[in-house]
């Protein structure tokens, strides 16, 4: 048997050669009994601790040819259905957190801290619109001074809503508002370590340790003070602030996030303080997913039970914020993870509300019917690291009129359903799908629609309905239209899409040969039913679980789809297609589709999205489809944003200088921004940004490319400009395109 030394932190382990490589990490215990097994055709290392009672911990490559390991133990408590995660009660106040208690909401507020009246003011709308907590920046002794006459002043208005105090690089100040308030966030990158300069730094083993004998030696007294007042904490990473330790040895990444928050867990753990949450916060939807799928893989392995604050920071606002928050937050509502949430928006802080409880309703109905399919074994979706499954694109077959390459997009499609009464309005019509009009043709660009579904064709003397498709499929533009409607109203060169039933009953062989098959599949049917799949060619498969099946999970469905596909090698692209019944608002359109859809994309799981909602307004219903796919990191259609909710940090008005730099920057696909109310979380929380507008001082504003700071204290009234100039300078501009 093999015998070697590796971290606590089992997401350290890293396989290298033949052997067991050990990357740098803290806490070291000694491992053995190591041996390399088969498991599902790949090589799983088994490693008991050596420590009593400890139990075994599996690992397996994240995916093929990959150096990190991650255990093969589960990341939540299935992967068929909803069911919630068991974790102990973690008392805030009077409001208990955890799985045996509702999903609790939560906001922050934009006030100066040191303005008790304002800060009062707001807590007070935020606890009439229904939030558990209210979490309140704590930056300087001033700010914790008044913190007590903050929380006085609420009791003397009967409002005894928890408040959460939000601290960074600030030791003193934490054990001084820890005397008032109910919980104490602490991010681990900067709450002992200097502020990170994003250098590749070399430590010997005995560097790493007296660092983490300093962190506990800051930290320890802020756990004996919580431990003495009854009051709860959170660990908070935030994947822009990690120290510059743990980058160097974990790289700016998931595993990073989790060792971050784990050495201070520890030293909880050793006093016995076992009052506090995790949360995993990153503005990329996908980096955050993972980052609690391995927290919570890790905790599993420790038989840890800390519940789970859940949220994407720097969302953004509008619409953009809200899907970001909804792929993020509702992938992990649906896997049973999440006891309390924030939807951090550019928005006053009272608005966060209704979309966080709209999560938490959805998480919270999903678990209590545990919707799901029945049992099945998932052998190929990567739950760790990004791998997109990409379905085999259209090719040219000979004989064919009209070219099908362009009816799905490499990145991404997006799909519409469109009706015959749009039809009479030809030009109107093209602009609707963003299409470029050269005289009155068609013509696709960056963000028009790919293909669209017509399930009534027009008759066939309709000729200006008819010339109106044709010029679509002349552009790569696919027409998808029912099997009924194609056999009494041929379309030349349409699509048909079939059903599974009509696929068996051979109805789709009255078509003529070489016809391209689009099959709707609802993914819970029976494996005898699905073998039909492996005698056809088909264009695309859309999965489509009717609205009204509330007991069957359609993430749930989906993964099974996607596992028969994986596991009989067909290679078929798939588009999620989710039809909201009449009546459906608008925010619940987004949340459900960043929810269902994006759980699925941010696992590589699908190739496009087909969003249908007959009383909402068609444009909507277009950009929602590409926000989704821009929010699971596929195909990029407009400039991104990283923007922070503002709290009261920010040195300037957020809210409205966002509204000014997006007016001025919006047409710049590729380019991504980060607007920061100030500096806190250190250049990394724009971690995902090419350039970065940012508060240093008061009136005065910081400008960034990348992580590094080129322009310091422009007058703010000239930022904005010298922000574009920037990106000229750079060679990413591009001026606005000219109304037509």
């Amino acid at each position: 048997m093999a015998t070697g030394a590796a971290a606590a932190s089992f997401m350290s382990l890293k396989g290298r050669d033949n052997g067991l490589g050990l990357a740098k990490a803290s806490d070291f215990v000694k491992v053995s009994d190591l041996k390399r097994v088969k498991f599902d055709r790949t090589k799983v290392f088994v490693v008991k601790n050596s420590k009593p009672g400890s139990d075994i911990a599996e690992f397996r490559p994240a995916s093929e040819g990959s150096p990190l390991l991650v255990p093969v133990q589960k990341y939540c408590e299935s992967t068929h259905q909803t069911i919630r995660r068991k974790t102990r009660t973690v008392m805030v106040g009077d409001v208990a957190l955890g799985s045996d208690h509702p999903i609790r909401i939560q906001t922050m507020t934009t006030s100066d801290t040191k303005d008790v009246a304002a800060t009062v003011e707001q807590v007070m709308q935020i606890a009439d619109r229904g939030a558990d907590l209210v979490r309140i920046t704590v930056q300087g002794k001033r700010e914790a001074d008044a913190c007590f006459e903050i929380k006085n002043t609420l009791v003397q208005k009967n409002y005894n809503i928890p408040l959460v105090a939000d601290i960074h690089f600030a030791p003193s100040v934490a054990l001084r508002v820890a005397e008032c308030f109910d919980k104490i966030r602490v991010n681990p990158g900067n709450f002992a370590d200097r502020r990170a300069q994003f250098e590749q730094l070399e430590y010997t083993d005995d560097d790493y340790q007296k660092e983490l004998e300093h962190i506990e030696k800051v930290f320890v007294p802020l756990v004996e003070k919580c431990k003495k007042y009854g009051r709860a904490m959170r660990i908070g990473t935030n994947h822009g602030s990690l120290s510059d330790r743990i980058m160097s040895y974990y790289g700016d990444s998931p595993r990073g996030m989790v060792e971050s928050a784990f050495e201070f867990a520890r030293i909880c753990r050793k006093l016995d303080f076992h009052n506090f949450v995790f949360s995993m916060k990153a503005s990329n939807p996908v980096i955050m997913v993972q980052a609690y799928r391995l927290l919570v893989a890790e905790m599993y392995v420790q038989g840890w039970d800390y519940p789970l604050h859940l949220g994407v920071t720097e969302a953004g606002e509008g619409e953009d914020g809200r899907m970001k928050s909804a792929i993020g937050i509702g992938t992990l509502l649906q896997d049973g993870l999440g006891d309390t949430i924030r939807v951090s928006l550019t928005e006053p802080p009272e608005e966060e509300i209704d979309p966080c409880r709209k999560l938490a309703n959805l998480g919270m109905k999903a678990s209590q019917i545990q919707q799901g399919v029945a049992p099945f074994e998932e052998k190929h979706r990567r739950y760790f690291d990004f791998q997109r499954r990409t379905g085999d694109l259209p090719v040219q077959k000979e004989g064919e009129e009209v070219d099908y390459r362009g009816v799905l997009h490499r990145d991404g499609s997006v799909l519409m359903s469109v009706t015959l009464d749009q039809l009479k309005t030809p030009e109107l019509f093209y602009r609707s799908l963003a299409a470029k009009l050269v005289l009155g043709m068609p013509f696709k660009d960056l963000a028009t629609v790919d293909s669209i579904l017509l399930r009534e064709l027009p008759p066939a003397n309709d000729k200006d309905a008819r010339l109106a498709l044709k010029r679509l499929i002349d552009v790569s533009m696919g027409v998808i239209t029912p099997l009924s409607e194609q056999l009494t109203k041929p379309l030349p060169n349409a699509m048909v899409l079939v059903n599974l039933n009509e696929l068996s009953t051979g109805a789709h062989k009255l078509l003529p040969e070489g016809t391209r098959l689009v099959v709707s599949v609802c993914g819970d049917e029976s494996y005898e039913e699905l073998e039909i799949l492996k005698s056809i060619d088909a264009t695309m498969i859309l999965h489509d679980l009717p609205y009204s099946d509330e007991k069957t999970g359609r993430v749930h469905a989906a993964r099974r789809l996607f596992e028969y596909l994986s596991e009989n090698s067909l290679s078929f692209p798939v588009l999620h297609h989710i039809s909201f019944p009449k009546g459906t608002p608008r925010d619940d359109l987004v949340i459900k589709a960043g929810a269902n859809a994006g759980a699925l994309l941010v696992d590589g799981l699908g190739d496009g999205i087909l969003l249908e909602a007959a009383d909402q307004d068609f444009e909507f219903l277009r950009d929602t489809s590409f926000n989704l796919l821009q929010g699971c990191r596929m195909r990029n259609t407009k400039t991104e944003y990283v923007s922070c909710p503002s709290c009261g940090r920010t040195l300037f008005d957020l809210q409205v200088i966002s509204a000014e730099i997006r007016e001025k920057t919006s047409h710049l696909p590729g380019v991504s921004i980060a607007i920061m109310g100030c500096i806190v979380n250190g250049p990394g929380e724009m971690a995902d940004a090419d350039f970065g507008y940012v508060g240093g001082a008061p009136g005065k504003i910081d400008l960034y490319v990348g992580k590094t700071v080129v322009q310091r204290g422009i007058a703010m009234e000239n930022a904005t400009d010298a922000l574009i100039q920037l990106i000229k300078d750079n060679g990413r501009w591009v001026d606005p395109p000219v109304e037509e």
